[in-house]
């Protein structure tokens, strides 16, 4: 902390931008924004950019697909839940809401009936008026409940069409793109992409309410082909999905591509997750059970069909059966039928460029077969997932000291419990799982409201070295569900409605070797953030966060191999306020510093300034950021979200001197038709090559990215 108090101090430049920035911030506290233009407030507009920029963060991956977390709020912005006839799948769906507040919620329309007035939820345990304002775009309170009607002509009269498309490319010209001559590329056949720079993105969807889904999805990223070579019937990727959730006793039917998540994602959970985050009241999972899938990530999902059905009150039954073509390496193939029989290890990039990638491209067939048997009580939530997969060829890994206990062969099958229990303001919640081989694993937690005011959690974890998961997500410091114990508390104060306080403590411990690591490490990870909102035209946060591990020491003493602390810290200074009802402005100041053993320290910064227009009643809006960064080498690198199109995500992890800027721009051409322009520019000081060595490599010092996209809707 010493270390950023003495950049700010030495740094004239960056502390005179941080403190223009607070001025604006107080300048704009000063009014109350306008409640009849009904835009959310800053606040609001905030929560999913946090949560992905800490997946993004804890993930060190900027290429994710996060459209499984968030496509629900979108779809309950447009479509706000009705509290009154709201079931406690829906509510925890928001990811917005303890399982305390949704208990209480629902606790307090049976005994009193329904709600009034939204401004309701004051009267009930748990809500303040921080947590009203944060769900306040995604619910409503009306006496009209629309059941929905399985009928064609209802279908036809309420339900909605979309047709997405999108295309991107980078302006530059790379090397993998560039001329080369027969006999270099006969000599090199992976010295150049198969196919054009430009990526392309179609999907069309029906949705009737939030019960009744199909649609088709294709993309292909840059570099791979299209309607030639080895996609000659066009996309690369092709996804589909027919889906019915809440008839009667059928809660969900999928057929096509879907999602499976249960528990708290130990025993099985498809797509991504939240992990972490500066809200640690949301340490616990809110499975969606059976869910469509949507996204272009080609890996995390299942392709066959499911069906979960209330075979008693309270009991829900479901089953699942996947089988589909993955990539991976193959290591030993029968030349008679070309048929692989071993496979070294998987292949989830999705990218498909070059004769190496196309080789891996669907080589083996994975099945996965499974159910799940819960009990939905008001308080108490019991369920009981299995899940078997099995590869058509045997996975035999190049197996070292460190990860010799992972799964190797064909068939693999994970067994696991997990638990939900709310009693009066205590909610306690785990999951406890095992694997073929006899691995276990598990997690604990609980979350205790001691006050209206002051709630406090806590998770315990313990996956085993020899524990092997078929997919898994659960809560986590390190990549997989292996090989780590972990006890996390956190804690969430509000002494005033504009002022909270919140943090968490994570000490975390890796029993056996890691690939970075000659022996057992262990380390901690502990953030605080406090927020302060005195208007609905202003939030401002200031997060600090310092995360420790071990690592093999970097020293030159090759006789010798021991571990050494390296020492992550993150400060940061986020404020969002509106300046009139049609523009807002969007500034944060960010420091990271990183150290390794008794290395110097290595530092980086961000600043950058958003301006968000959007008029009432006008058909054209606009993003725009203009940042600027400096980060001495790839660990202070600063990851920062970014406005994008409607369902594309940027979260650049910026690195180096330079500066970015964007523009995003969305016009309404007609009721029915929806436009959005993108265009963005990293460009660097400190280099005249970028990526250089690489594929990806650029003769210039900048990179230029263009996004145009359009959305029909009938």
């Amino acid at each position: 902390m010493q270390t950023f108090i003495h950049l700010f101090t030495s740094n004239k430049k960056l502390l005179s931008v941080f403190l223009l920035i607070f001025q604006f911030g107080y300048i704009a506290a000063q009014t109350e924004n306008d409640p009849s233009t009904g835009n959310p407030t800053p606040k609001e507009e905030n929560i999913i950019e946090q949560r992905i920029e800490q997946v993004a963060e804890n993930n060190e991956d900027t290429e994710i697909d996060y459209t499984n977390l968030v496509e629900q709020l979108y779809y309950f912005i447009k479509n706000p839940i009705n509290l009154n006839s709201a079931s406690r799948e829906e509510l925890l769906s928001l990811n917005l809401l303890t399982d305390i507040q949704i208990n209480n919620l629902l606790q307090h329309i049976k005994k009193n009936g329904r709600l009034i007035t939204i401004y309701e939820l004051q009267s009930i345990d748990g809500f303040e008026l921080d947590d009203i304002q944060k769900i306040l775009p995604y619910i409503r309170v009306t006496d009209n409940f629309e059941t929905p009607h399985l009928s064609w002509s209802e279908m036809q009269k309420y339900g909605q069409h979309s047709v997405l498309m999108r295309y991107t490319r980078n302006l530059e010209k790379q090397l993998g793109y560039s001329p080369i001559s027969d006999s270099l590329l006969a000599e090199k056949p992976n010295s150049r992409y198969l196919g054009d720079p430009n990526r392309v993105f179609l999907r069309y969807r029906f949705n009737y309410s939030n019960n009744i889904s199909w649609g088709v999805t294709g993309e292909k990223d840059a570099g791979e082909q299209f309607f030639k070579g080895v996609n000659k019937n066009g996309f690369d990727f092709y996804s589909a999905h027919a889906f019915i959730r809440n008839f009667g006793k059928i809660k969900a039917v999928a057929i096509g591509d879907y999602l499976a998540q249960f528990g708290q994602g130990l025993t099985y959970w498809g797509g991504q997750a939240f992990g972490k985050s500066p809200d640690p009241m949301m340490i616990k999972r809110s499975a969606r059970g059976i869910s469509p899938y949507a996204s272009i990530n080609e890996a995390l999902y299942l392709r066959g069909a499911a069906v979960a059905v209330e075979v008693a009150p309270k009991i829900v039954t479901t089953a699942f059966f996947s089988r589909r073509k993955i990539d991976a390496n193959s290591s030993l193939v029968d030349t008679t039928d070309n048929f692989v029989q071993e496979i070294s290890s998987l292949q989830i990039s999705g990218f498909h460029r070059t004769p190496n990638e196309v080789a891996d491209k669907n080589v083996i067939t994975q099945q996965v077969m499974g159910g799940n048997v819960s009990y939905k009580g008001n308080q108490l939530q019991l369920g009981g997932t299995f899940v078997a997969q099995e590869y058509s060829a045997e996975l035999n890994k190049n197996l070292q000291v460190y990860n010799q206990f992972d799964f190797t062969g064909r068939k693999n099958w994970v067994g696991g419990v997990d638990y939900n229990y709310i009693w009066r303001n205590v909610n306690l919640f785990g999951e406890s799982s095992r694997s073929a081989n006899g691995g276990l694993a598990t997690q604990n937690g609980a979350i205790v409201s001691l006050d209206p005011r002051f709630a406090v959690s806590f998770l315990y974890r313990n996956y085993q070295r020899n524990f092997q998961p078929v997919l898994s997500n659960a809560i986590n410091e390190s990549t997989f569900n292996i090989n780590e114990k972990g006890l996390m508390a956190g804690f969430v104060l509000k002494p005033k409605n504009y002022l909270s306080i919140a943090g968490y403590f994570d000490r975390f411990a890796f029993p056996w070797l890691r690939s970075s690591t000659v022996s057992p490490s262990y380390g901690f990870d502990y953030l605080a953030q406090l927020n302060y909102t005195p208007s609905k035209k202003l939030d401002m946060y200031i997060r600090y966060r310092h995360r420790v591990k071990q690592e093999n020491t970097s020293a030159e003493i090759p006789t010798i191999d021991y571990l050494e602390n390296t020492t992550q810290e993150r400060f940061r200074f986020n404020a969002t306020y509106t300046v009139s009802p049609s523009v807002k402005f969007r500034n944060r100041v960010e420091i990271a510093g990183f150290t390794k053993g008794k290395a110097n320290r290595e530092l980086g910064y961000l600043v950058y300034q958003d301006i968000v227009y959007k008029a009432i009643g006008s058909k054209v809006s606009f993003s725009f950021r203009y940042s600027l960064f400096q980060c001495e080498t790839f660990d202070t690198r600063i990851y920062a979200y970014e406005n994008s199109v409607l369902y594309a995500f940027s979260i650049p992890g910026l690195s180096g001197k330079g500066s970015r800027t964007y523009l995003t721009v969305n016009w309404d051409v007609a009721r029915n038709v929806e436009l959005w322009l993108r265009v963005a520019q990293t460009y660097y000081y400190d280099r005249d090559v970028i990526s250089e060595g690489s594929l990806e490599e650029i003769q210039k010092p900048h990179k230029t990215e263009f996004i145009g996209q359009v959305r029909f809707k009938f």
